[in-house]
């Protein structure tokens, strides 16, 4: 078990490093100058004193080699410092930290919708024995993978805030304000997880041991809770894990759909104004939380199916 969970933490934390890496060689690589649009108009150059932008550069660090600003901003990282962001000058964890909660908040609310939806609609759909039935409801989740985010909340403010005006259509006030933000981002991973479950599902009740429950006359839901659901979960937690980066993403968009406060409207701006500390924080945050929730799903995978640490123990 050891050996599992520590090779585990040295894939995350890989991650994590190659994340960090190639945010770093991105933004540098892409065209614009940080401190001369901020400080100078963007084309205005001239505007200011070239020695005053040379001591903003300076002050940066960005006047230093390209390979010793990564190491110096690896050193800082590593200790959760990511400097000061170019446009507003707070600290970059501290900018993170103020949003963080408001994202959080959007991004497990619609984690425990898609999963809920998702396996809804996959149990629903096996345990029918109408066929035409089974067919539609199997053939929802292409509709969902297909439908483009902001499409889907510019249609929900639609119709619940502007024609129904049960729910708001922007800000972060109260849970009513996180219905409709929750839903829009849910909708793309509830289709993800009923494809990959219903599939799972189908493929475990055709297993031996499920059709000699069968034939003991074990009463069909009895048979789907507790034989079929728990080993047919795997590829669905997996693709849980997976949700869970993707929703990080997608916040943003959905975000700034929405006008809620978080971590869309401070990437958003941070990419518009090239405030390169600010969107490699976040870029290096959305890596870290996509690593430790999988390294979390990697622990529970004996706990579901104990014959997975046996084989691993083996190899």
């Amino acid at each position: 078990m050891l050996r599992f969970v520590a090779r585990r933490l040295l894939q995350a934390v890989a991650v994590i490093f190659a994340a960090y890496t190639a945010s770093f060689v991105i933004l540098y690589l892409l065209p614009g100058d940080s401190v001369l649009s901020l400080y100078a108009g963007g084309d205005a150059g001239s505007a200011v004193d070239p020695a005053q932008l040379a001591r903003i550069r300076a002050e940066y660090g960005f006047d230093q080699p390209l390979w010793e600003q990564f190491l110096h901003r690896l050193g800082h990282a590593l200790t959760g410092d990511f400097g000061q962001s170019i446009k507003t000058g707070r600290d970059v964890s501290d900018l993170i930290g103020t949003a963080l909660p408001d994202t959080l908040a959007l991004v497990g609310s619609a984690l425990l919708l898609a999963v809920a939806l998702g396996g809804g609609l996959a149990l629903l759909a096996t345990m029918t024995r109408r066929g035409w039935l089974e067919r539609f409801l199997l053939g929802l989740p292409a509709i969902g993978v297909s439908l483009p985010t902001f499409w889907v909340g510019l249609m929900l403010v639609q119709i619940f805030s502007f024609q129904l005006r049960l729910l708001p259509a922007i800000g972060n006030k109260g849970f009513e304000s996180l219905v409709l933000p929750a839903i829009t981002l849910a909708l793309p991973g509830s289709a993800a997880v009923a494809q990959v479950l219903a599939k799972s599902l189908r493929r475990t009740l055709a297993e031996p041991y499920v059709v000699t429950a069968r034939a003991m006359g074990t009463r069909p839901v009895v048979i789907q809770f507790r034989d079929a659901l728990r080993n047919a979960s795997l590829p669905a937690l997996t693709v849980a894990g997976v949700l869970v980066a993707n929703m990080v993403g997608g916040a943003i968009v959905v975000e700034n759909v929405f006008s809620r406060a978080g971590l869309g409207q401070i990437t958003v701006q941070a990419v518009l104004s090239h405030d390169i500390p600010v969107v490699q924080g976040v870029v290096v945050l959305g890596a870290a939380i996509f690593a430790v929730v999988n390294l979390l799903i990697d622990l529970a995978y004996p706990l579901i199916d104990p014959r997975l640490l046996l084989a691993g123990g083996k190899a």
